[in-house]
Protein backbone atom coordinates (compact mmCIF):
# COMPACT_ATOMS: atom_id res chain seq x y z
CA UNK A 1 0.00 0.00 0.00
CA UNK A 2 1.46 3.07 -1.16
CA UNK A 3 0.85 5.03 1.98
CA UNK A 4 3.03 1.96 3.91
CA UNK A 5 5.99 2.39 1.23
CA UNK A 6 8.62 4.98 3.47
CA UNK A 7 10.98 4.62 -0.16
CA UNK A 8 9.11 4.86 -3.23
CA UNK A 9 9.58 1.89 -5.49
CA UNK A 10 9.91 -0.67 -3.11
CA UNK A 11 6.90 -2.82 -4.37
CA UNK A 12 6.90 -4.04 -7.77
CA UNK A 13 9.95 -2.96 -9.20
CA UNK A 14 11.27 -6.72 -10.43
CA UNK A 15 9.81 -9.79 -11.98
CA UNK A 16 11.14 -12.77 -10.49
CA UNK A 17 12.35 -14.81 -13.65
CA UNK A 18 10.31 -18.24 -13.47
CA UNK A 19 13.06 -20.67 -14.90
CA UNK A 20 11.48 -23.11 -17.80
CA UNK A 21 8.09 -21.52 -17.75
CA UNK A 22 5.75 -21.45 -20.90
CA UNK A 23 3.21 -19.30 -21.94
CA UNK A 24 -0.52 -19.62 -19.45
CA UNK A 25 -3.20 -19.14 -22.30
CA UNK A 26 -6.56 -17.49 -21.22
CA UNK A 27 -7.79 -20.60 -21.29
CA UNK A 28 -5.82 -21.48 -18.79
CA UNK A 29 -6.08 -19.07 -16.57
CA UNK A 30 -9.63 -19.69 -16.48
CA UNK A 31 -8.93 -23.43 -15.84
CA UNK A 32 -6.50 -22.80 -12.81
CA UNK A 33 -7.48 -22.78 -9.19
CA UNK A 34 -9.70 -20.11 -7.33
CA UNK A 35 -7.75 -17.96 -5.89
CA UNK A 36 -8.76 -17.00 -2.49
CA UNK A 37 -7.72 -13.59 -0.23
CA UNK A 38 -3.70 -14.62 1.84
CA UNK A 39 -5.18 -14.49 4.97
CA UNK A 40 -7.40 -16.58 7.59
CA UNK A 41 -10.91 -17.33 7.46
CA UNK A 42 -13.03 -14.10 8.15
CA UNK A 43 -10.44 -11.87 8.14
CA UNK A 44 -11.00 -8.37 6.18
CA UNK A 45 -8.06 -6.54 4.98
CA UNK A 46 -7.42 -3.26 2.42
CA UNK A 47 -5.93 -3.89 -0.76
CA UNK A 48 -4.05 -0.97 -2.58
CA UNK A 49 -2.16 -1.03 -5.91
CA UNK A 50 -1.58 2.82 -5.94
CA UNK A 51 2.50 2.46 -4.51
CA UNK A 52 4.52 4.53 -7.00
CA UNK A 53 6.39 1.60 -8.77
CA UNK A 54 3.17 -0.64 -9.03
CA UNK A 55 2.69 -1.36 -12.71
CA UNK A 56 -0.82 -1.64 -11.68
CA UNK A 57 -1.91 -5.61 -10.96
CA UNK A 58 0.28 -5.61 -7.56
CA UNK A 59 -1.28 -5.35 -4.26
CA UNK A 60 -0.21 -4.48 -1.16
CA UNK A 61 -2.47 -5.30 1.70
CA UNK A 62 -2.46 -4.43 5.21
CA UNK A 63 -5.40 -4.56 8.02
CA UNK A 64 -6.69 -1.19 7.44
CA UNK A 65 -5.27 1.62 5.56
CA UNK A 66 -3.42 3.94 8.42
CA UNK A 67 -2.75 1.14 10.67
CA UNK A 68 1.03 2.10 10.44
CA UNK A 69 3.28 -1.45 11.76
CA UNK A 70 -0.23 -2.97 13.51
CA UNK A 71 0.20 -5.92 11.24
CA UNK A 72 3.65 -6.91 11.98
CA UNK A 73 3.35 -10.90 12.25
CA UNK A 74 -0.16 -11.46 11.30
CA UNK A 75 -0.55 -14.72 9.64
CA UNK A 76 -0.28 -15.33 5.57
CA UNK A 77 -1.67 -17.90 3.88
CA UNK A 78 -1.41 -19.81 0.68
CA UNK A 79 -4.14 -18.47 -1.80
CA UNK A 80 -4.36 -21.65 -3.60
CA UNK A 81 -3.22 -25.09 -3.35
CA UNK A 82 0.19 -25.68 -5.10
CA UNK A 83 4.19 -26.33 -4.81
CA UNK A 84 6.74 -23.97 -2.91
CA UNK A 85 8.96 -23.04 -5.76
CA UNK A 86 10.96 -20.41 -3.77
CA UNK A 87 11.18 -19.45 0.09
CA UNK A 88 13.99 -17.17 0.18
CA UNK A 89 15.61 -13.96 1.38
CA UNK A 90 16.24 -11.60 -1.82
CA UNK A 91 18.52 -8.90 -1.57
CA UNK A 92 19.18 -7.38 -4.33
CA UNK A 93 14.76 -6.58 -5.69
CA UNK A 94 13.91 -5.37 -2.50
CA UNK A 95 11.47 -8.07 -1.95
CA UNK A 96 13.09 -9.53 1.59
CA UNK A 97 11.49 -12.61 2.96
CA UNK A 98 9.60 -14.05 -0.48
CA UNK A 99 7.20 -17.22 -0.79
CA UNK A 100 6.11 -18.02 -4.08
CA UNK A 101 4.32 -20.90 -4.72
CA UNK A 102 3.30 -22.60 -8.60
CA UNK A 103 -0.77 -23.31 -9.15
CA UNK A 104 -2.11 -26.90 -10.94
CA UNK A 105 -2.35 -24.29 -14.17
CA UNK A 106 1.44 -23.32 -13.84
CA UNK A 107 0.48 -19.90 -12.81
CA UNK A 108 2.22 -18.54 -9.51
CA UNK A 109 1.87 -16.51 -6.37
CA UNK A 110 4.19 -14.18 -5.02
CA UNK A 111 3.94 -13.30 -1.31
CA UNK A 112 6.86 -10.79 -0.31
CA UNK A 113 8.12 -8.67 2.77
CA UNK A 114 7.03 -11.47 5.43
CA UNK A 115 8.55 -10.72 8.72
CA UNK A 116 8.81 -14.97 8.62
CA UNK A 117 8.80 -17.85 6.22
CA UNK A 118 7.44 -21.57 7.28
CA UNK A 119 7.39 -23.23 4.34
CA UNK A 120 10.23 -24.70 2.32
CA UNK A 121 10.98 -24.66 -1.27
CA UNK A 122 9.52 -28.08 -2.40
CA UNK A 123 6.99 -27.87 0.14
CA UNK A 124 3.81 -29.26 -0.94
CA UNK A 125 0.84 -26.74 0.64
CA UNK A 126 -3.18 -26.92 0.66
CA UNK A 127 -5.09 -23.45 0.56
CA UNK A 128 -4.93 -21.59 3.43
CA UNK A 129 -2.10 -23.32 4.81
CA UNK A 130 0.21 -20.89 6.65
CA UNK A 131 3.18 -19.47 4.62
CA UNK A 132 4.38 -16.85 6.86
CA UNK A 133 3.91 -13.48 8.69
CA UNK A 134 3.06 -9.87 7.74
CA UNK A 135 6.73 -8.08 7.34
CA UNK A 136 8.85 -5.10 6.38
CA UNK A 137 11.97 -7.12 5.73
CA UNK A 138 13.53 -5.97 2.52
CA UNK A 139 17.34 -5.17 2.46
CA UNK A 140 17.39 -2.77 0.27
CA UNK A 141 14.58 0.18 1.21
CA UNK A 142 12.66 1.23 4.93
CA UNK A 143 9.04 0.00 4.17
CA UNK A 144 6.41 0.03 7.31
CA UNK A 145 4.88 -3.81 7.50
CA UNK A 146 2.48 -4.95 5.11
CA UNK A 147 2.20 -8.11 2.29
CA UNK A 148 3.28 -7.39 -1.07
CA UNK A 149 1.32 -9.98 -3.08
CA UNK A 150 0.79 -11.08 -6.96
CA UNK A 151 -0.98 -13.86 -9.06
CA UNK A 152 1.39 -13.95 -12.20
CA UNK A 153 1.05 -16.24 -14.96
CA UNK A 154 3.33 -19.24 -15.81
CA UNK A 155 6.06 -16.93 -18.17
CA UNK A 156 6.01 -15.03 -15.00
CA UNK A 157 3.84 -12.06 -15.96
CA UNK A 158 2.08 -10.33 -13.64
CA UNK A 159 -2.29 -10.65 -13.71
CA UNK A 160 -5.01 -8.99 -12.47
CA UNK A 161 -5.83 -10.68 -9.27
CA UNK A 162 -8.87 -12.77 -8.79
CA UNK A 163 -10.46 -13.85 -5.63
CA UNK A 164 -13.15 -16.14 -4.68
CA UNK A 165 -13.80 -15.82 -8.57
CA UNK A 166 -13.87 -12.15 -8.88
CA UNK A 167 -11.95 -9.68 -10.08
CA UNK A 168 -10.07 -7.29 -7.42
CA UNK A 169 -11.21 -3.70 -7.97
CA UNK A 170 -8.38 -1.95 -8.63
CA UNK A 171 -6.92 0.36 -7.00
CA UNK A 172 -8.57 -0.25 -3.83
CA UNK A 173 -10.87 -2.51 -2.30
CA UNK A 174 -11.48 -4.42 1.51
CA UNK A 175 -12.44 -7.89 1.22
CA UNK A 176 -13.16 -10.14 3.85
CA UNK A 177 -11.27 -13.84 3.52
CA UNK A 178 -12.82 -17.04 2.51
CA UNK A 179 -9.71 -18.90 2.38
CA UNK A 180 -11.61 -21.13 5.07
CA UNK A 181 -10.05 -24.76 3.82
CA UNK A 182 -11.32 -26.13 0.25
CA UNK A 183 -11.96 -22.28 -0.89
CA UNK A 184 -15.56 -21.73 0.52
CA UNK A 185 -16.70 -20.68 3.12
CA UNK A 186 -16.81 -22.96 6.29
CA UNK A 187 -20.03 -24.59 7.61
CA UNK A 188 -20.45 -22.61 10.84
CA UNK A 189 -20.92 -19.68 8.70
CA UNK A 190 -17.18 -18.17 8.25
CA UNK A 191 -16.47 -15.46 10.53
CA UNK A 192 -15.67 -11.73 10.95
CA UNK A 193 -12.50 -9.99 11.87
CA UNK A 194 -12.87 -10.69 15.24
CA UNK A 195 -13.62 -14.37 14.34
CA UNK A 196 -16.27 -16.76 14.32
CA UNK A 197 -17.83 -19.24 16.70
CA UNK A 198 -15.49 -22.18 15.73
CA UNK A 199 -11.94 -23.27 14.49
CA UNK A 200 -12.90 -23.67 10.73
CA UNK A 201 -9.32 -25.32 10.09
CA UNK A 202 -8.21 -28.76 10.91
CA UNK A 203 -4.37 -30.15 11.67
CA UNK A 204 -4.60 -31.34 8.34
CA UNK A 205 -5.10 -28.54 6.17
CA UNK A 206 -2.42 -26.75 8.34
CA UNK A 207 0.39 -29.08 7.87
CA UNK A 208 -0.97 -29.59 4.51
CA UNK A 209 -1.62 -32.84 2.54
CA UNK A 210 0.08 -36.04 2.98
CA UNK A 211 0.16 -35.32 6.88
CA UNK A 212 -1.65 -37.60 8.90
CA UNK A 213 -2.64 -37.10 12.63
CA UNK A 214 -0.87 -39.28 14.85
CA UNK A 215 -1.11 -38.21 18.59
CA UNK A 216 -2.73 -35.32 19.85
CA UNK A 217 -3.08 -33.68 23.61
CA UNK A 218 -5.70 -31.61 25.02
CA UNK A 219 -5.12 -27.51 26.16
CA UNK A 220 -7.94 -27.71 28.56
CA UNK A 221 -11.13 -26.39 27.37
CA UNK A 222 -9.17 -23.69 25.16
CA UNK A 223 -7.84 -26.46 22.05
CA UNK A 224 -5.53 -29.15 21.72
CA UNK A 225 -2.05 -29.69 20.18
CA UNK A 226 -1.89 -32.79 17.13
CA UNK A 227 1.39 -34.12 16.30
CA UNK A 228 1.57 -35.66 12.89
CA UNK A 229 3.54 -37.19 9.91
CA UNK A 230 3.69 -37.77 6.34
CA UNK A 231 4.80 -40.85 5.15
CA UNK A 232 5.68 -39.23 1.37
CA UNK A 233 8.27 -36.66 2.66
CA UNK A 234 9.29 -38.46 6.02
CA UNK A 235 8.38 -34.98 8.02
CA UNK A 236 6.82 -34.23 11.58
CA UNK A 237 4.61 -31.65 11.69
CA UNK A 238 3.05 -30.18 15.18
CA UNK A 239 0.05 -27.47 14.74
CA UNK A 240 -2.31 -26.02 18.53
CA UNK A 241 -5.43 -25.75 17.25
CA UNK A 242 -8.29 -23.45 18.97
CA UNK A 243 -11.53 -24.81 19.52
CA UNK A 244 -13.06 -21.27 19.42
CA UNK A 245 -12.12 -18.76 16.47
CA UNK A 246 -13.51 -15.67 18.62
CA UNK A 247 -10.53 -13.12 19.03
CA UNK A 248 -7.27 -14.33 19.27
CA UNK A 249 -5.16 -15.78 22.10
CA UNK A 250 -1.36 -16.35 22.82
CA UNK A 251 -0.64 -19.51 21.55
CA UNK A 252 2.54 -21.75 20.89
CA UNK A 253 4.02 -24.76 19.13
CA UNK A 254 7.19 -26.67 18.77
CA UNK A 255 9.18 -29.58 17.84
CA UNK A 256 12.11 -30.97 18.68
CA UNK A 257 14.13 -33.81 17.40
CA UNK A 258 16.42 -35.11 19.79
CA UNK A 259 19.92 -33.88 19.47
CA UNK A 260 18.52 -30.38 17.51
CA UNK A 261 17.44 -27.23 18.56
CA UNK A 262 14.12 -26.79 19.13
CA UNK A 263 11.95 -25.28 16.15
CA UNK A 264 8.74 -22.93 17.67
CA UNK A 265 5.96 -20.86 16.42
CA UNK A 266 4.61 -18.53 18.48
CA UNK A 267 2.32 -15.71 18.84
CA UNK A 268 -1.37 -14.28 18.70
CA UNK A 269 -3.04 -16.10 16.75
CA UNK A 270 -6.89 -16.28 15.72
CA UNK A 271 -6.83 -19.86 14.56
CA UNK A 272 -3.74 -22.32 15.02
CA UNK A 273 -0.19 -22.20 15.71
CA UNK A 274 2.47 -23.69 13.63
CA UNK A 275 2.75 -26.12 11.04
CA UNK A 276 6.18 -26.41 12.56
CA UNK A 277 7.79 -29.85 10.76
CA UNK A 278 11.25 -31.44 10.92
CA UNK A 279 12.19 -34.42 9.76
CA UNK A 280 13.51 -37.33 12.59
CA UNK A 281 14.66 -40.79 10.97
CA UNK A 282 14.96 -43.21 14.29
CA UNK A 283 15.06 -40.28 16.30
CA UNK A 284 12.72 -39.18 19.18
CA UNK A 285 10.95 -35.98 19.57
CA UNK A 286 9.35 -33.86 21.77
CA UNK A 287 6.35 -31.98 20.97
CA UNK A 288 4.04 -29.51 22.65
CA UNK A 289 2.23 -26.35 22.60
CA UNK A 290 0.22 -23.88 24.41
CA UNK A 291 -2.89 -21.44 24.40
CA UNK A 292 -2.79 -19.06 27.28
CA UNK A 293 -1.92 -20.52 30.48
CA UNK A 294 -3.17 -24.54 29.18
CA UNK A 295 0.33 -25.91 28.43
CA UNK A 296 1.43 -29.39 26.74
CA UNK A 297 4.92 -31.06 26.82
CA UNK A 298 5.40 -34.10 25.69
CA UNK A 299 8.92 -36.65 26.41
CA UNK A 300 10.69 -37.88 24.12
CA UNK A 301 9.14 -40.19 22.30
CA UNK A 302 7.71 -41.54 18.57
CA UNK A 303 11.47 -42.60 18.02
CA UNK A 304 10.68 -44.55 14.80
Amino acid sequence: MRIKTLIAGICGLSVIPLAGAGVASAATRSAGPTFQLPFPCGETWAGSSKSYAHTGNEIDFNGSANDGNADLGRTVVASAAGTVVMSEYRTADGYGNVVKIRHSDGSVTLYAHLNSRTVSKGANVAQGQKIGTVGKSSAKYNIIAHLHYEQRSSSGSILPATFNGARYQYPNQTLTSKNCGGGGAPSNGGGTGSGSSSNPYSAEQVCGAGFKAIDSAPLGSQGKIVLLYSTSTGENCVVTLRNSASGKAAMRAYLEVKGQARKTDAGSFQYYAGPVRAKAPRTCVKWGGAIGSAVYDSPFEHCG
